[in-house]
């Protein structure tokens, strides 16, 4: 039974993941390069690590909650990397959306200290994080997936949390959903912003959407956001969501599958970040169509 957990990356997401590991009753070590990141983790009851290495000492599973590949890559394998700090034995669980060639390399050189790897990216806002009420999205061997799967609903909702295979499989669910959801919030904004311009009000438009076959979670509930408060949800920021959407074009391209909608919806979101910055909001394709039909998309106020 995992007791002792060293966790990387307490940012936005990784730092209530990291806290709510405490509050299950599980001992953790923490690193973060920002110091007011790693501050709030010992706040939260976690042990503030010196580096990587110094996180990974002595742990029985190894979390890493990191923005992007490189970031994964550098504190697994890079200098000082944390895979070499850990025994024979440990599990080594990459939370991050990230590549799977990066994957193998981590499962490579974990291999060779005895050490088993499991990709689990998650889904959930930081809202969702803090509740514990993540969905875990897992690729590996049973066994680690049954060894790992105390820390998982620790910070996940179990009815969430998904063995879909072997190494690798995690990383590429991720990515989909991922591709999914930007694929329908260009779409939500091409349909809303269209049907307002031939003059349809857009709270008839948006309820008579939301009844017909064509509905979606996005339409139905995420859009919202813009829609009473023109909140384009900059927590996710347009950096990250052009990552995720290269890295599902690489995907295809790796598999041998032609998505030229993809790669659409790929540039759209890098339009969207050229106007807005690399901070905009994840929502930003339905503000790139409100700019470029001259409205805003607004519901009254709810009674």
């Amino acid at each position: 039974m995992i007791t002792r957990v060293g966790f990387i990356g307490l940012g936005n997401m990784g730092g209530p993941m990291c806290a709510n590991l405490v509050r299950g009753g599980f001992e953790v070590s923490a690193y973060d390069l920002d110091a007011s990141a790693l501050a709030r983790a010992r706040d939260a009851g976690a042990h503030p690590a010196d580096s990587a290495i110094d996180c990974a000492r002595g742990a029985e599973a190894l979390i890493t909650m990191l923005p992007a590949p490189p970031h994964v890559e550098q504190a697994l394998l890079g200098d000082g990397g944390a895979i070499g700090a850990l025994e024979h034995g440990a599990l080594s669980i990459d939370m991050s959306t990230s590549s799977i060639d990066v994957g193998r390399r981590v499962v490579q050189a974990a291999s060779e200290r005895g050490v088993e790897v499991l990709d689990a990216p998650v889904a959930g806002h930081p809202t969702r994080a803090a509740a514990g009420a993540l969905g875990i999205f897992v690729g590996g061997s049973e066994a680690a997936f049954a060894r790992a799967r105390p820390l998982f609903e620790a910070m996940g909702d179990p009815q969430r949390i998904f063995h879909l295979g072997p190494n690798g499989a995690g990383y590429t669910v991720k990515l989909l959903l991922n591709l999914l959801w930007f694929i329908q919030s260009v779409a939500t904004g091409e349909v809303l912003t269209v049907g307002v311009r031939a003059g349809v009000p857009l709270e008839k438009l948006h309820t008579a959407l939301v009844a017909s076959p064509a509905n979606t979670n996005f339409l139905e509930h995420d859009v919202r956001a813009v829609l009473e408060a023109g909140d384009y949800d900059d927590v996710f920021p347009l950096r990250l969501v052009t990552k995720d959407l290269g890295l599902a074009v690489d995907l295809a391209r790796d598999v041998g599958v032609p998505v030229e909608l993809t790669a659409l919806v790929e540039q759209v979101h890098r339009r969207a970040r050229a106007l807005y910055g690399d901070d905009g909001g994840q929502i930003s394709a339905v503000r790139l169509y409100e700019d470029l039909a001259g409205i805003e998309l607004r519901l009254p106020p709810r009674a």
